[in-house]
């Protein structure tokens, strides 16, 4: 029987997410009563004043502590809304009594409206002269705007600013274009006219921000979070926030459609210092998302706050295979003693929880591939003798770990181990692996499917998994909006490719539980999977559950109309997109020496096969690289599919003012052309900014015996680590009862 769930706004409570809703009405506001703001007539801007005095009245919604200045900085500008095109954007001016800016005008309409301190503003006549780049200025009206007040200046006003008083200043500035998108104001030289200049935007454009302790107590709150660390995944995975997501700013467009796809839930951006994420807050501003801070410091700020710092990639995943192990002291055998029964012939069979495809590049030589959600679903045609021993295996431990216990959970009546260390330790012991193995996942009996049900079944219930209807999904799908809904399909590749519920996303079991910050960013959303078996929706959920999300199945109708292929990924635009090149195009121009290739997608898939000539950088560091560059050359982006590429070269071209362009297809297209391609590290420029250098991959023994060592070392030590970060929501099931 569906169970009935209260619906619950998680938009949030706390103040950033308070003063988002406000800003969020107000621009709606705005939009109604100024439908055109390139033409907005004067009785429109008044009603949008008085609507951006009853903003600023909201004092409580800004506190000084979001938006900070000091005697080093003593004039700062926050970005609180702006649209892609630039309209309607919003921002806080934040300074120290004595801030003052020079006769200046906008191009473009402008409110401004009091929240704390006193801005005067002197208003000038602007007169023409006999010089084309000189004109007077004569001073007309002056308007002190404070708290319930505000001023309106059209687009030919020219005015100075001034905080006056003793109190610091934080005044509420909207325009009808952004800052960046006025190249034709001008600075006078004095107060009474003179020369003047075209001036640029400020160069420092922050967004609010969250201090460490202040983060630390929301992720505890049960509201809704999304911690994005804006780094590279390489650079993030060095030192980082335990429950950060790797987003790497100029990759945003690709994935944070799906990682944070309800625009209204709060977010903290993180980096390493707090200077790249306001670039950052900056795309998510004006792709839609509203809740958006910055912490404050990043993370060398968190980690002053004497707050925790890890390392590793997936790790509030790989720390709950510690826990596991810790806690209900999964059984384990090492490889020596495993490597003697296997010799011997004992009744035991070795299962690989990896995904095929890693199974593929490494295994056991007499190890069966059954990704974790498989587990239970196909364990009874692998080992049907309830006597034989099954030893569950990984390349390290998580995955050995929460295998075992998923089977010893479901009760299944054999011994079940989980191989120590795995295939690392199996390596380190002096034995070999096999490469390039398949092995098929056998289909389960019907009697084997009904046992597998009742034991997923039995788990699913006691970890806290509810079955809902399709009249329960569809309120849920109804309220996404106030409460994020990941929906998942746990199967294998070829299952749902081979059709799947429409708009459902791809998440294989094992990898959800894993990898579930590459999938699932945002902490207290709801998470439903499609139960198409009545086991691997149902075992994968109940990890879900303890890992600390709440968690639903769904089964989908006999007749449900199916979508087939691969997932559709839904890629953003940040900049105009730049111009694109074939790949004859690309072959001529390198040909000719007028232009230079730069691959920015993956350094392991670069120095496996990349485009002869190319060289690999992460694309937060291009910037440096085009500097470097003769002016006349050509800029060409590549990525495996030219998706990635696409995207960089528009921001590339935006940043730098040079000619980029990307090539159709990306390296793929290249390939598939039967043009030339190249291997190897040689022109890698950036290391392992990008990923979390594998010690599988060392080619020296020692350096990769030694990477193993500590690895293994590093996975042991969560356990320890989690104890001093305190709340993880992790909640383990009690055992079964007899």
């Amino acid at each position: 029987m569906t169970q009935t769930h209260l619906s619950i706004d998680f938009s949030g409570s706390d103040l950033a997410s308070r003063r988002a809703a406000a800003v969020t009405q107000f621009i709606a506001t705005a939009r109604r009563l100024v439908p055109d703001p390139e033409h907005a007539t004067p009785t429109q801007l008044q009603a949008v004043a008085r609507e951006l005095e009853a903003l600023g009245l909201q004092r409580e919604l800004f506190p000084l502590a979001h938006f900070p200045v000091s005697d080093s900085n003593p004039a700062q500008v926050y970005r609180l809304s702006e649209e892609q095109n630039g309209h309607y954007a919003l921002y806080l001016s934040a300074g120290l009594p004595g801030k003052a800016q020079p006769p200046h005008d906008h191009t473009t309409w402008a409110i401004i409206a009091g929240v704390q301190g006193v801005e005067r503003n002197v208003f000038f006549a602007r007169g023409k002269t006999d010089d084309p780049l000189r004109d007077t200025l004569q001073a007309e009206t002056t308007a002190d705007v404070s708290s319930g007040s505000s001023v309106v200046l059209s687009p030919t006003d020219v005015h100075t600013i001034e905080l006056i008083g003793d109190e610091p200043g934080l005044h509420l500035h909207f325009y009808g274009r952004g800052l960046d998108r006025m190249p034709g104001r001008v600075v006078f030289e004095t107060l009474q006219g003179g020369s003047f200049r075209t001036f640029a935007p400020p160069k420092s454009i922050r967004h609010a921000l969250v201090t460490p302790a202040a983060l630390k107590q929301a992720l505890a709150d049960g509201e809704e979070i999304a911690v994005l660390d804006v780094r590279e995944a390489g650079v993030f995975a060095h030192r980082h926030i335990l429950f950060a997501a790797p987003v790497p700013a100029w990759r945003i467009e690709q994935h944070i459609d799906r990682l944070v796809p309800r625009r209204g839930t709060r977010i903290v951006l993180v980096d390493g210092d707090g200077t790249l994420a306001h670039e950052a807050a900056a795309k998510l501003v004006r792709l839609g998302w509203s809740n958006v801070s910055v912490l404050d410091g990043g993370t060398d700020g968190w980690e002053a706050a004497g707050l925790e710092i890890f390392s590793g990639t997936n790790v509030p995943s790989k720390a709950f295979g510690e826990v596991i192990e810790h806690e209900k002291h999964t059984p384990w055998i090492t490889s020596e003693e495993l490597g003697t029964r296997v010799q011997r012939g004992d009744n035991l069979v070795v299962v690989d929880s990896r995904t095929p495809e890693e199974f593929a590049a490494f295994s056991l030589p007499f190890a069966h591939s059954l990704p974790g959600a498989e587990l239970v679903y196909r364990i009874g045609e692998i080992a049907p003798d309830p006597d034989t021993l099954i030893v569950v295996n990984c390349a390290g431990r998580t995955r050995s770990i929460v295998g075992a216990q998923t089977l010893i959970d479901a009760g299944i009546p054999n011994q079940v181990v989980s191989l120590r260390n795995g295939t690392m330790d199996w390596l380190l012991t002096g034995r070999s692996l096999a490469h390039g193995r398949r092995t098929p996942l056998p289909e389960p009996s019907t009697a084997t499917l009904a046992t597998a049900r009742e034991r997923a079944a039995s788990v699913a219930r006691r970890a806290g998994v509810q079955p809902i209807d399709a009249a329960e999904l569809a309120r849920f799908e109804s309220e996404t909006a106030e409460r994020t809904l990941y929906r998942f399909d746990v199967r294998t590749r070829e299952e749902y490719e081979a059709g799947h519920l429409e708009g459902w996303r791809w998440a294989p079991g094992g990898q959800l539980v894993q990898a579930t910050d590459e999938y699932a960013a945002t902490r207290g959303a709801r998470i439903v999977l499609a139960d198409w078996d009545g086991v691997r929706a149902l075992t994968t959920g109940a990890w879900l559950a303890q890992l600390g999300w709440e968690v639903f199945t769904y089964v989908p109708p006999a007749l449900a109309a199916l979508a087939t292929g691969p997932e559709p990924v839904r890629v953003l635009a940040s900049y105009a997109p730049a111009p694109q090149l074939s790949v004859q195009q690309t072959q001529a121009l390198l040909e000719e020496g007028r232009a230079t290739i730069f691959d920015v997608d993956s350094r392991s898939a670069f120095e496996k096969q990349h485009i002869a000539g190319a060289r690999f950088a992460v694309p937060d560091r291009l910037v440096q690289f085009v500097q470097e560059l003769p002016a006349d050359s050509l800029i060409v982006l590549t990525s495996h599919d030219g998706v990635l590429a696409r995207s960089v070269a528009a921001e590339l071209a935006a940043r730098t003012g040079r000619e980029v362009r990307s090539i159709t297809g990306g390296t793929a297209a290249w390939a598939a052309a039967g043009l030339a391609l190249a291997q190897g590290d040689a022109d890698v420029l950036t290391g392992d900014d990008d990923q979390w250098y594998s010690p599988y991959a060392h080619r020296d023994l020692a350096l990769r015996n030694a990477g193993f060592q500590a690895y293994l070392d590093w996975e042991l030590g969560l356990v320890a680590q989690l104890e001093r970060e305190g709340w993880t929501g992790i909640r383990l099931l009690p055992a079964a009862s007899a």
